[in-house]
């Protein structure tokens, strides 16, 4: 088993004075340490997010029920048909004259400027609230200048609605403090945006003007503004559009929507509504990418099947926004769902444009789309395929230069497009990915559309307070195996064989970074022990052992039952074959407390099927043999030595697992897949190496069978081809549900070992040796402070200020 990284030497070597220790004891040793505090917190914390998942909330948006206030009574035109919204905008005018968000983030002064110019329209056409109309007045013109200030976030629209709502103004009589000159400006700088877009007659502006069309002060074409109406009455799920339609043409529908809001949220409205699907929908993403959906599995079964009703009934919420397509898509179908990716169709290349989001050239719905098109499973999934090239093309422009619009503000936004970038999904382990995501985590992310708005569901303190504690607690236990592990290398004599590489670090982390609920302490123990055993072996068959002690350990294995003390023709041999045998009794063990047999027979069986397909390369190489491609791949996937470190995994992880779902063909063909991408991936990495070594590989023997047609770089394209169709079909295999024999549990880890390998074995996009020293460490050895994370964001919302 080669690997191009060595992380042995990137952990600082552990005391090994004492004898192994049950590793049942592991996880309830950390667990006492844990402080009675923390752990009523942790409870604390985890009933506060299950009731999340209960109701959706949205703050109160002033610029949007300002809108609403402005409707006139159908009975009588000179008083508010909601005179509630025009009580709300009194009693809510912020300490500095402002209308918005309180506490609203330093580079958000155009929305406060949008709303708080919204919110004195209002007042001043029902002839009320003088006073605080001055006070916005103040506002507005203390902040001006922050309009032509590039740093400060622009709204969707702004350009479009600020100035004609200062138009507007004028014709109320109302003397704003904005110098002709620069509102001159900023006309001329709408009158060009509106003449751009009217030259493009693209689908995408008409969508866009509808959607800020309550800016609008010349009649608009109302007509084509209403083919966006929803069914739920809407137009683009916004108040503030739909007020203006009703205020216009009195539509029933808008009329239906306007007062079901209200019915929710009394005497204000959000910024958007509904928003209950893509709020649970990136909750749950949320508790994915911070390593804690395992704690809340029902709350989240529950949305996914609710989610998946309306995927099946064509839920217009779901599939007029490519945002919550992709994401819906995406979380669907890696939860076992089956859904199909037609819909994206309608949000190809050339349509997508055609979108409002698509005419924004929306950051976060070109995202979702670039991970939904992480997921191929089927060979037909072409549009996929196609999606994939052109979305990455548009985040790689983003981070270079060309930016996007950002429904969040600016640093938030490129740290998910550098991640999603650097770490596809097939090369992202959970743990580094948990890391990373705690680190970004913003507890107070606002988000803003034509005025910013914020959800608890969207993000809060309580996620991260319980993903905190959580990778703590994991890692405390990863701290303590790996401890354990350490010794055990010792005790068993492994360290003294000098022609062996010492791997324990990376067979480790490449278990805890994957598998590292408190739980799995088995399943991890029995990967690592197994990942440094086939490092042994196959270092032993490679250039440690002669014919003669290669047959004599197989010959041991076959036996079993042996003294080790008189049948062993060397030294070596004794030392391996007693750690191999002595780790398989050890996961018999385990297994009858979990499967409630032995499985020590079938692990045999595992590492009999390696040794012996090691022999077999061996002997090729002492004959100078050239097998044909279909031999050579029929034993090396075996010989790849994946099979005893994931295989007696499966017994360890949780569900039962009979003899005749482990030896049926599914779960040959899961182990088969992932075998074979493992090994092309390492015959790509290591042909140079191998070839002046005299050694024969995948890549070698295409080119020697081709009789001299196929070159080097001919015969590496055909098997990143390969890698790639064969993993598309183990992510397949995972996710199949119908018809399917191996629990989801036992197929997730032939994925996650899927992702290992895509991770070390990626060249010039991934990890450089100082990463992944530093990654290591994030992972296993450095605790995250919650107060550091609160205090960071704290002082980058300051920075920001400057």
């Amino acid at each position: 088993l080669t690997i191009i990284m060595s992380l042995s030497r990137f952990i600082t070597p552990l005391s090994c004075t004492s004898s192994t220790s049950d590793s049942s004891m592991i996880t309830s040793t950390v667990k006492k340490n844990m402080n009675t505090t923390t752990a009523l917190c942790f409870e604390d914390s985890k009933e506060k997010i299950k009731n999340m998942f209960n109701k959706v909330e949205l703050s109160i948006s002033s610029y949007d029920t300002a809108f609403v206030a402005m409707i006139p009574s159908s009975t009588s035109p000179h008083t508010p048909f909601f005179p509630q919204c025009l009580n709300w905008l009194l009693d809510n005018q912020l300490v500095d004259g402002s209308w918005g968000l309180p506490d609203r983030h330093p580079l958000l002064k155009n929305d406060a400027l949008l709303s708080t110019l919204a919110c004195i329209l209002a007042l001043k056409q029902w002839g009320i609230g003088e006073d605080k109309m001055n006070k916005g007045l103040h506002f507005i013109e203390s902040n001006f200048t922050s309009i032509n200030d590039h740093k400060q976030h622009h709204p969707i629209g702004f350009d479009i609605l600020f100035p004609s709502l200062v138009e507007y103004a004028q014709t109320l009589g109302i003397n704003l403090p904005i110098r002709p000159t620069s509102l001159e400006a900023m006309i001329r700088k709408r009158d060009a945006e509106l003449q751009r877009g009217s030259e493009s007659n693209s689908e995408g502006w008409r969508a866009y003007l509808a959607y800020v069309s309550e800016g609008m002060l010349k009649s608009p074409d109302m007509n084509t503004i209403m083919k966006y109406q929803r069914k739920n009455g809407s137009l683009f799920n916004s108040p503030a559009t739909t007020a203006a339609a009703f205020h216009r043409i009195k539509n029933a529908d808008c009329l239906s929507y306007l007062q079901s809001v209200l019915q929710k949220f009394g005497n204000a409205v959000p910024a958007a509504y509904p928003l209950d699907i893509y709020a649970r929908l990136y909750m749950i993403d949320s508790l994915e990418r911070l390593g804690i959906n395992h704690h809340f599995k029902e709350e989240i079964r529950s949305v996914l099947d609710e989610t998946y009703r309306y995927w099946l009934q064509g839920e217009e919420t779901i599939f007029l926004d490519p945002t919550i397509c992709a994401m819906a898509f995406r979380m669907l179908r890696l939860n076992g769902y089956d859904v199909s990716s037609d819909p994206f169709y309608q949000y190809s290349e050339d349509k997508f444009p055609h979108s409002l989001k698509g005419y924004l050239k929306d950051a976060s719905a070109v995202l979702e789309l670039y991970r939904a098109s992480q997921v191929i499973i089927h060979p037909e999934e072409s549009i996929l395929v196609k999606q994939s090239s052109w979305t990455r093309n548009l985040l790689k422009q983003d981070s270079s230069g060309y930016q996007l619009y950002a429904d969040k503000l600016r640093i938030y936004v490129d740290n998910e497009v550098n991640d999603v970038l650097k770490f596809p999904h097939h090369a992202n382990l959970e743990r580094i990915l948990n890391r990373r995501s705690v680190e970004h985590y913003n507890v107070d992310e606002t988000r803003i559309l034509k005025t910013s708005y914020r959800s608890c569901n969207l993000a809060n303190q309580e996620i991260l307070k319980l993903a905190v504690g959580d990778f703590n607690l994991c890692q405390s236990i990863h701290r303590e195996e790996l401890k354990q592990l350490s010794r055990w290398v010792v005790e068993s004599g492994l360290d003294k064989l000098e022609f062996a590489r010492q791997k324990l670090a990376y067979c480790y982390f490449s278990s805890a970074a994957t598998s590292f609920s408190p739980e799995l302490t088995d399943a991890r123990i029995s990967w690592a022990k197994n990942g440094v055993l086939t490092t042994v072996v196959d270092d032993f068959f490679d250039v440690g052992s002669s014919k003669e002690e290669q047959q004599n350990l197989i010959q041991l294995v076959e036996k079993w039952d042996v003294d080790v003390s008189s049948v062993c023709c060397s030294e070596a041999v004794k030392i391996i074959f007693s750690a191999v045998r002595s780790t398989i009794c050890e996961i018999g063990e385990k297994s009858v407390e979990r499967q409630g047999r032995n499985v020590k027979d079938n692990v045999i069986k595992i590492w009999l099927d390696l040794m012996q397909s090691m022999f077999t390369e061996a002997e090729w190489l002492r004959t100078n043999a050239t097998p044909t491609m279909d031999d050579y791949m029929q034993n090396a996937y075996v010989s790849f030595a994946l099979g005893p470190i994931v295989l007696p995994a499966l017994y360890l992880v949780g569900p039962k697992l009979s003899d005749d779902v482990a030896e049926n063909q599914e779960l040959n063909h899961l182990f088969k897949t992932m075998s074979t991408c493992g090994r092309l991936l390492n015959d790509i990495q290591g042909f140079k190496r191998e070839s002046e070594e005299g050694k024969l590989n995948a890549v070698s023997l295409h080119m020697i069978h081709s009789d001299g047609v196929v070159t080097y770089e001919d015969a590496v394209d055909k098997m990143k081809g390969v890698i790639e169709d064969k993993r598309r079909e183990l992510l397949r295999l995972v996710l199949k549900e119908k018809g399917s024999l191996v629990p989801r549990d036992c197929k997730d880890l032939f994925w996650k070992m899927m992702k290992v390998l895509n991770l070390f074995y990626i060249k010039d996009d991934g990890f450089t040796s100082n990463e992944m020293h530093s990654t290591v460490n994030a992972v296993l050895k450095e605790p995250i402070i919650l107060n550091e994370l609160l205090v960071d964001s704290k002082d980058n919302t300051l920075s920001q200020k400057h």
